[in-house]
């Protein structure tokens, strides 16, 4: 009899640990499959106002890289158009002056090469042929490296674009003010209690 009764005890206990095991195992099961959602975010909407912003620095890239200044006129600073067009009206005049006195000692060069001991412009005649050899690829350096400086320049007539319009929402004003206003701090706790303190606060706008 008690042999009965211990056994039906001990096959209750079996199956009441068995229950609670696997109510365990689906619940780890449960928190896995949880975790393994991902959370989808969703989509930015951008209106008609932002994408048109968003879009002016390519917008006066573009400008700019078709006919130089125009971008900036795109953003409304038409102060930098005079200086777009000054820079290479500069840099033209340096590759035309340049340019002119190369074909010149280059023809009193070939000259001289072609009838040894004689010179064509009488202006060349104290200097040697070496020398007038020398002068000449000068000259073609200052050419060569005015060409580099157009393109420089019209490469940074592109970026000036850019960056006037990506910073189109950027207050990069000048105007820095400074505040200075009283405030009443908290000092320590004593024993009475909290006792205020009297302070300057100091603020920078920028």
């Amino acid at each position: 009899m008690y042999t009965k009764i211990l056994f039906g005890l001990l096959l209750m206990c079996f199956l009441a640990h068995g229950q609670a095991f696997s109510q365990i195992v689906d619940a780890s099961s449960a928190r896995q499959d949880t975790s393994k959602k991902v959370i989808k975010k969703e989509p930015v909407v951008k209106d008609s106002a932002r994408l048109a912003i968003e879009a002016m620095p390519r917008r006066a890239a573009l400008n700019s890289a078709l006919l130089p200044g125009l971008g900036q006129i795109t953003n409304k600073r038409w102060w930098k158009v005079p200086l777009v067009y000054g820079g290479f009206v500069g840099i033209g005049l340096v590759f035309e002056f340049n340019q002119r006195y190369y074909k010149v000692f280059l023809k009193e060069a070939q000259f001289r090469q072609e009838n040894p001991g004689k010179t064509q412009n009488p202006l060349y005649a104290r200097f040697t042929t070496e020398g007038i050899i020398s002068i000449k690829d000068s000259y073609r350096r200052n050419r060569d490296l005015s060409v580099l400086g157009g393109l420089g320049f019209y490469a940074i007539n592109v970026i000036d674009a850019y960056v006037d319009a990506k910073f189109f929402r950027f207050d990069i004003s000048d105007d820095l003010s400074v505040k200075v206003s009283p405030s009443l701090n908290q000092g320590p706790i004593h024993a009475s209690g909290v006792s205020p303190v009297l302070g300057v606060k100091l603020k920078i706008v920028l």
